[in-house]
């Protein structure tokens, strides 16, 4: 019933920048808080940002001046604007949204990835 659809990975240049975004559809009452994470090859899944429902933010520190999350509640969409783009950002990125259905039912989603590399 409910999808996260992520866009806007690709390959850049050391120092340029890429914007990815995750619209949730389906049959969804509310959205709480919504996320970026990332997995590179050889590496455990890490929180890059995170926001909540009232636009509270965290960020991991290596990417703290670089990246902007944001998000549209009206199109239930979350937004990563990631800039000065360093090789170390390659991996596959995942949106993740917790999202209530119904009254009761409270559950996380995540988006199917999409991989950023970046080039030296």
């Amino acid at each position: 019933q409910v999808q996260l659809v992520e866009f806007g990975g690709g390959l850049v240049q050391a120092g340029g920048s890429l914007r990815l975004s995750c619209a949730a559809s389906g049959s969804i009452l509310s959205i709480n808080a919504m996320g970026w994470y990332r997995q590179a090859l050889g590496k455990q899944r890490e929180l890059v940002a995170a926001i909540t429902s009232g636009g509270i933010t965290n960020y991991a520190d290596s990417v703290k001046g670089r990246f902007t999350i944001s998000r549209d509640n009206a199109k239930n969409t979350v937004y990563l604007q990631m800039n000065s783009l360093k090789p170390e950002d390659t991996a596959v990125y995942y949106c993740n949204a917790d999202i209530r259905r119904r009254i009761g039912l409270r559950e996380g989603y995540w988006g199917q990835g999409t991989q950023v590399t970046v080039s030296s």
